[in-house]
């Protein structure tokens, strides 16, 4: 969008400034002209010597202000601010220019428009005025979050505000004790809070600004024409719409500007980043439809991308965030501000919501049920009773609550990074890594991703005779993918490159070329154009000097060098171009012999059904040709030394395609950004896992398309009519074709604008899908942002991608996002086992604690019990499970629903049942021992009246300080052994479980426990921590216990290894029930490519 008009053009008010506007003028441009006059420098005319038509286009008024009588006659106006009259002439001239677009308008109305001329440029102060109307040239910083903030988002988390919660009613309860262990409990949840919230803090602290990263792709100066004189070193913060700047090689374009003139013949940059493309698009001058998408815009050049040869000169036309790559950075804070929280966050919330809900019914129930108890003799008053059984209910809580969780998940998060990263994936975001888990479509770009980015000559004609005397054309396929100098030519004959006619070919590859390839860092790169570098690649070697260059322009399509054999001999011409071009100025053909025959009208016919052949594919040809002796006229006696420039050939592009006339052709070559070899076989790898394929370009169709094919995305002969869309035309259909064509299938779009990346992305999100986008350029930046989890590349990838994804491809390597999606499916079900692992156990104790507090019985656990085991019994084996392999046919299922809980109904009830059978365990084992040292099962429903028995003689009891036997110390002081049996059994069968929950479903003698070998280390460490406290004096005394015998131990195993047979039956029917739910998935994701879509107006497609 073209910014305001500032007032009318600058030159029409010259001679009728008022003075003190004069001298501001003058006093505002005198320290830029002291600092430049000397060192300044002053870029000569452009080719065909256009000043003068280019100053009298200037004097021309804009086509939609001819006829227009609200013109203001000066541009005082718009300088000296404040005036009705002047604002109201400035919204008159934007309303009437709102129609023009600076690509859409000749070079004469885009100066006319900015009220700049070319002697001139912009004046200082009107400079300044634009500056404060527009603001610098910078990309806008969003306002950083506080270290109080980061520090409160910790505490959002559900299960976290639960824990919060217990630690303060636990606190609240201990001031009642007589102890100080009583401050164990919450004092321990406080530290695991603390802990999660510092790691939390830091991960955000740590993670890269993708703005930051925008900001580099931005020059720190720029030469510009400011007050009539050339600044050559100008703040590009500076710059604004309006400035003329002088662009050549080598220069990173600062702002989006119109490009104004040609200095050379061509001008060329590099908009890889920005719209996709692996080619340096040429530009020109002439205006382009208004309409017209980022890399139709030929007469325009964008900020942040390199130019790669020539020189211009370009009015610049926007500026920070108005600029392509500003918008890009909107697009990327948009994002960023509807980013999602992951599946696995998500459905963490919701089970923390409904834990909460129950966790608070069960305890406030056994609370209320106990109300009557609270006047029992033994608690001495009303009040201690209420407390003696809100600390029952708290017990409860912390029994309900997986303390370790939020640490274990994070564990687990940061051993998956590890795994990925041997696999060559960086993970940036940990709650990403399992988001892969359930990604049920990837939208990846074309290049750099599935392609390498580097052109290849792939294909290789030369002409030969036929048996008749004819001749024909024998086409060679090269071996190769990228810009290392390794492969072969296939269909040559042993010694056929030293045959004359195919050294000539090779040396117009080789020597009529500007590129070079060099090895820096232990791999192969280019320096020049892509295509000049690939014929480099082709050949590498050469024996002739260069004594000129024709450069390459759009109306004869060809460039040529002049060469001289290094030894002595006549003088060459090596030419390439385009074949349509290049063929027409051929007359003779060289055979590989080294023959020279005529080019005959049945051999040209030949030669352009080949060149149609091979663009189908597609392939960028080249014509090779050549001229040399006599035939060069002039130029055969031109030598080294000699100035191309003052040769009256050479020193006018016009006469260029008389010199390269009557050529002799000998050969093709076929160019392409080859497909990655490894990529074929990972999309059939998707295909099996469910795993849709989207492709995102900004590409052509044709050369979209084939890549889709030779990677698998599309079959070789299937119609891909519905498959594949222009973005344009795809956004033109309503809405409800768009959805049904996105919801089966693999998609290609090409032609697509950040935006319209981002916009499809929102809607497959819209859609339930979670989609993951892989990207590699400036372009991708948004949609990386906005999706479930993006992914960029690492070696080829820009900062601001790599800084607006989720995780990194450190090796670009397309098949590694397979195995990124294997991993992320292990991880999820490492987290799935050793979530419900915890939840089994935690079950098993809410369901001592309850149904011990049902029945009235003594408490088997006391809530330091219950914190122990939690914390640290439970804490190894759980994060040992995040070592567990991933299953053989994870990639054999499809992706789970996004919506899917980590506990399916199924496995509640799975873990409930077997939360049962740990509860009556718990209390078997507990009222064994008080059954078998002469405590009846009455008397232990009702201890509580103990002190009002007679005759009750319990055994095992030791003399108390005074000499007797106190009965009912049975209940309270020696309760010691039968809550050390009850724990004993509660970690014991702990242990078994974690060993069996190596597989979720499998059985533990289809996936036994030394498949992971930490988990044996996870249970042998708290089984030996268990064993310490047991039989350590003081830390028995403090948790209450006391040590078991070998006697006790049988019991022990008695009561607790029953839970494996339970275990291992409850697997087997969740088997069946999986493969049952699979099929259904499976059948809801098969779509039906060859269906017809109804677009708008009812038209078949």
């Amino acid at each position: 969008m073209a910014p305001e008009p500032m007032g009318q053009p600058m030159r029409r008010a010259r001679g009728r400034v008022p003075l003190l506007l004069a001298l501001q003028l003058l006093l505002a441009a005198a320290p830029c002209r002291a600092d430049i006059h000397s060192t300044a420098p002053q870029p000569s005319r452009p080719h065909g010597s256009i000043g003068s038509a280019w100053a009298k286009a200037t004097r021309r008024l804009p086509y939609a202000l001819r006829g227009r009588n609200d013109v203001p006659s000066s541009s005082t106006s718009g300088l000296r601010g404040g005036s009705d009259a002047a604002a109201a002439s400035s919204a008159a001239v934007a309303a009437a220019l709102d129609l023009i677009q600076p690509h859409s308008v000749p070079a004469a109305e885009v100066l006319e428009y900015y009220g700049v001329t070319e002697e001139g440029g912009l004046q200082s102060l009107e400079a300044t005025v634009r500056r404060a109307k527009y603001g610098p040239n910078s990309l806008l910083e969003p306002p950083r979050q506080s270290l109080l903030s980061m520090l409160l988002e910790q505490f959002q988390d559900r299960l976290v505000q639960i824990l919060l919660a217990v630690a303060v009613l636990s606190g609240v309860l201990s001031f009642f004790e007589e102890e100080a262990s009583a401050f164990v409990e919450p004092l321990s949840i406080v530290v695991i809070l603390a802990l999660n919230a510092i790691i939390g803090v830091w991960q955000s602290r740590s993670a890269q600004d993708s703005l930051d990263a925008l900001r580099k792709l931005q020059p720190d100066t720029v030469c510009v024409l400011r007050d009539g004189v050339w600044v050559s070193a100008l703040p590009a913060e500076e710059l604004v719409p309006g400035d003329i700047m002088y662009l050549r090689v080598g220069d990173k374009i600062a702002a989006d500007a119109r490009l104004l003139a040609l200095k050379t013949t061509t001008f060329r940059t590099d908009e890889a980043s920005l719209t996709g493309e692996s080619m340096a698009v040429s530009k020109n001058t002439d205006p382009v439809p208004a309409d017209s998408c980022i890399s139709a815009k030929l007469n325009t050049v964008f900020s942040g991308t390199m130019v790669t040869g020539g020189g211009a000169w370009a009015v610049v036309t926007a500026t920070g965030m108005r600029t392509e790559i500003g918008k890009i950075s909107a697009g990327v804070q948009e994002a960023r501000q509807e980013e999602e929280k992951t599946p696995l966050e998500q459905r963490l919330d919701e089970f923390g919501g409904r834990l909460t809900w129950i966790i608070g019914g069960i305890c406030a129930a056994v609370w209320c049920i106990n109300i009557p108890h609270f006047d029992d003799p033994m608690f001495g008053s009303w009040a201690k009773g209420a407390v003696y059984y809100a600390k029952v209910a708290v017990a409860l809580g912390v029994a309900a609550i997986p303390e370790g969780l939020p640490a274990v998940i994070t564990l687990c998060l940061s051993l998956g990074t590890r795994r990925m990263a041997k696999r060559n994936v960086i993970v940036r975001k940990l709650p990403s890594v399992e988001t892969l888990g359930c990604t049920t479509i990837i939208c990846t770009d074309k290049t750099g991703t599935l392609t390498t980015n580097q052109m290849s000559a792939v294909s290789l004609v030369t002409p030969v005779p036929t048996e008749g005397g004819g001749l024909d054309s024998l086409e060679c396929a090269v071996s190769g993918t990228s810009y290392e100098p390794i492969g072969t030519v296939s269909g040559l004959e042993e010694g056929a490159m030293s045959h004359a006619g195919r050294r000539d070919l090779a040396r117009v590859c080789s020597i009529c070329n500007d590129a070079r390839i060099v090895f820096e860092e232990g791999k192969f790169t280019r320096v020049g154009e892509p295509t000049e570098a690939a014929l480099c690649v082709l050949v590498e070697k050469s024996e002739y000097t260069k004594l000129a260059t024709l450069e390459f322009n759009r109306d004869r399509k060809s460039m040529s060098v002049l060469v001289q054999p290094v030894g002595g001999g006549e003088n060459r011409l090596l030419v390439k171009g385009a074949p349509e071009m290049l063929l027409a100025r051929c007359t003779k053909v060289k055979l590989p012999s080294g023959e020279v025959v005529p080019l005959t009208d049945e051999y040209r016919t030949s030669l352009k059904q080949k060149i149609l052949e091979m663009a189908e594919r597609p392939l960028r040809c080249l014509a090779l040709a050549l001229k040399e002796g006599k035939d060069l006229g002039e130029l055969a006696n031109f030598t080294q030394g000699d100035d191309p420039a003052a040769h009256p050939l050479l020193r006018d592009f016009h006469n260029f395609v008389q010199i390269e006339s009557d050529l002799t052709f000998v050969g093709l070559a076929g160019i392409k950004d080859p497909a990655r070899p490894e990529v074929a076989q990972a999309m059939i790898q998707c295909q099996q896992a469910g795993v849709r394929v989207i492709v995102m370009t900004g590409d052509s169709k044709a050369t979209a398309v084939a890549i889709a094919r030779d990677v698998n995305i599309f079959g070789r002969d299937e119609d891909v009519s519905t498959r594949a869309w222009v973005g344009k035309e795809f956004f033109s259909l309503d809405r409800i074709a768009q959805k049904a064509l996105l919801s089966t299938g693999n998609l290609l779009f090409c032609r697509t604008e950040p935006k319209d990346k981002q916009r499809l992305v929102k809607m497959l999100q819209e859609m339930g899908e979670v989609p993951a986008m892989t990207g590699d350029g400036v372009n991708d930046a948004p949609a990386l942002q906005q999706a479930a989890i993006g992914i960029a590349m690492g070696i080829a990838g820009t900062e601001v991608s790599k800084d607006a994804a989720d995780m990194i491809l450190a090796d670009d390597n397309f098949a590694t996002i397979v195995s990124a999606v294997e991993e992320g499916r292990a991880i999820y079900n490492n987290m799935q086992a050793f979530i419900c692992f915890l939840i089994s156990c935690n079950i098993g104790e809410i369901a001592t604690i309850f149904f011990a507090t049902l029945l009235g019985i003594p408490e088997p656990l006391t809530p330091l019990h219950l914190l122990w085991v939690n914390l640290v019994t439970d804490g190894p084996p759980a994060t040992a499970l995040g070592f567990n392999p991933p299953d053989p046919d994870a990639m054999t299922k499809p992706p789970r629903p996004r919506d899917e809980p980590i506990l399916s109904a199924w496995l509640l009830t799975r873990y409930c049942v077997t939360g049962l059978y740990v509860g009556f365990a718990t209390i078997g084992v507990f009222v064994h021992w008080y059954l078998s040292h002469g405590v009846s099962w009455d008397q232990l429903l009702h201890w509580k009246e103990c002190t009002g028995w007679t005759g009750f003689t319990p055994t095992g009891l030791e003399v108390g300080p005074s000499g007797k036997i106190n009965p009912c110390d049975i209940f309270t002081a020696a309760k010691g052994k039968p809550q050390s049996l009850s724990l004993s059994v509660l970690v014991m069968m702990e242990m078994l479980k974690a060993l069996s929950a190596v597989s979720v479903d499998n059985s533990i003698l289809r996936v036994p426990p030394w498949r992971n070998p930490w988990l044996i280390i996870g249970v042998a460490v708290p089984t030996l921590l268990h064993l310490a406290v047991i039989y350590t004096p003081a830390a028995s005394n403090m948790f209450g216990l006391a040590p078991l015998t070998k006697d006790d131990w049988l019991y022990v195993a008695r009561f607790a290894l029953p839970i494996v047979l339970v275990e291992e039956i409850l697997k087997m029917i969740g088997r069946a029930v999986n493969a049952k739910r699979e099929r259904q998935l499976r059948a809801a994701m098969q779509g039906k490519p060859g269906d017809p879509i109804v677009l708008a107006g009812g038209v078949k497609k």
